[in-house]
This record gives C-alpha cells, sequence and structure tokens, in this order.
C-alpha cells in the first residue's frame, strides 16, 4: 500500500465546509468520489482540519493510503480535468507509511482578509470581510502581540467545540496591509480550536474600530470565560494557508511565506 500527501486548495463557496455529512455536499466528498474513479478503488482521505462552510483553503492537506500504481505525475492531471474548478490538487508525494493528515501536523496558519470600502464589491463578497469603518491598524497590532506564547484559548472557542484542550500556542500574529484597503490577519499556531481564529479577528476588529480597548480586550482574554453571546467574523474571509508537518522553530518559515 501507498500512502501520498495530497496538498489541496479550494473555494469554500459552495460548499458545507470540507468534512463529509450526510445531507451536504462537501470538499472531502468531492475528492473521494474523483480520486476512487482515478484509482480503481475506494478512497478514503483524512484532511488536516475541518474548515466550515464557506471557509477557503489555499494549503488544505490530504492523506490516503492506495494500493495503486497512478504516478504522481498522473494523478495531478487526472485531477485537474476530473475535478470541479473550484477544487484543485496542488501536489501530490509519496509519504512514509503511517503518515496521518491531522495527527502529523506540528502546526498551521491561517489567513483572514478584510478589505475597507465605501461601497461593497459584489465580486469580493465571497472571499473578503468587506466593511465600510476605517480600522486602527496600529492598535489591532498591538492587540494581536498579546496572543503570542502559550496560553488558555477558552475566550475564543464557540459553542459546538469538540473536547480538547484549549491551551495553545501562537507563534506569530500580525496584520499586513496590503493595497485598495485591504488588510490580512495571518496567525500560525499548534493549534486552533472551532472558530477560535474568527472570534479573535472580530474581537480585534472591534479594537480597531475603537469599541473595545486593548486593555478590555487584554482583560477578557485573560478570564478565559467565553459568553458565546459573540458571533464569530463572517467565514468568507477566512483562508487555511499552510499546514507545517516539522516543528514550527526548524521550518524555513521566510521561505514558506513567499
Amino acid at each position: 500500500m501507498r500512502t501520498l500527501k495530497l496538498t489541496v486548495a479550494y473555494d469554500g463557496t459552495n460548499y458545507h465546509g470540507f468534512q463529509k455529512q450526510t445531507n451536504a455536499l462537501t470538499v472531502q466528498q468531492v475528492l473521494e468520489e474523483k480520486l476512487s474513479l482515478l484509482c480503481g478503488e475506494k478512497i478514503v482521505t483524512v484532511g488536516s482540519g475541518r474548515t466550515d462552510t464557506g471557509v477557503h483553503a489555499r494549503g488544505q492537506v490530504v492523506s490516503l493510503t492506495t494500493s495503486g500504481s497512478i504516478p504522481l505525475e498522473n494523478l495531478l492531471k487526472a485531477c485537474a480535468g476530473i475535478l470541479p474548478k473550484d477544487i484543485v490538487l496542488w501536489q501530490a508525494e509519496e509519504a512514509d507509511e503511517g503518515f496521518h493528515a491531522r495527527y502529523s501536523a506540528c502546526w498551521k496558519r491561517y489567513c483572514y482578509r478584510i478589505v475597507q470600502n465605501k461601497h461593497a464589491d459584489p465580486f469580493l463578497r465571497n472571499y473578503v470581510w468587506q466593511m465600510r469603518e476605517y480600522l486602527r491598524l496600529e492598535a489591532m497590532q498591538e492587540a494581536a502581540q498579546l496572543l503570542l506564547g502559550t496560553h488558555d484559548f477558552s475566550f475564543f472557542r464557540s459553542a459546538g467545540s469538540v473536547q480538547s484542550s484549549p491551551v495553545k500556542t501562537i507563534y506569530r500574529a500580525e496584520w499586513l496591509p496590503k493595497e485598495q484597503g485591504e488588510l490580512e490577519f495571518c496567525i500560525e499556531g499548534n493549534g486552533f480550536l472551532y472558530h477560535m481564529v474568527r472570534n479573535i479577528v472580530w474581537h480585534l476588529v472591534e479594537v480597531g474600530k475603537g469599541t473595545k480597548s486593548i486593555a478590555a480586550f487584554k482583560s477578557e482574554f485573560a478570564a478565559g470565560k467565553r459568553h458565546f453571546k459573540v458571533a464569530p467574523a463572517p467565514p468568507q474571509g477566512l483562508y487555511l494557508d499552510y499546514v507545517g508537518y516539522i516543528p514550527h522553530f526548524l521550518a524555513d518559515i521566510e521561505k514558506i511565506r513567499k
């Protein structure tokens, strides 16, 4: 049996998230159907993590085992012709036996896009959070630095989260100003709770608007008591950007970010 590691990008607009569901179309379902056709056997995949309805991925990693002998180059070419246009297989690699896209992962990077504009752009509606307010970038940057290190992130966990440790280590949390009023928030860590990134973005935006002080953000984060009354930032602005399989401190981060 071969173990394969696939890197997949997708536009999540038309899917109810990555993970298979019984009553809804998901990215994993489409991948398994098409890969089963190509490999001539039932293929079961494992993703590095779930993404919610409407969330996108530039670097979702998928693992699978197959008894088929299709060359990786042929698999890439065939997937380009058989997958829908909103799902693209970017890379296919042979992996060691026992490689698991989720459990072998050491860290992940998520990015969240915001566009500040006077008038909503219909062509951006599925890919960014659009807002008329102009945010105070310096304040959001200062608040984001409070996330660095190892902390209990219970305050940013949404209802419905699976039971897992709320203690996570964040290696990077940074706002990047782009062109034409766009801001991108990039966060790298060894794990993330359900809706954690979207909840973080929502609170940082409140700081950027001036409706929440940095001191209040710090106090609420430290208290760790999630009240579940705040809706997370919209899903369409969120992207699973990269999944790392060696420890963060060993990775060539600057090369990965290019």
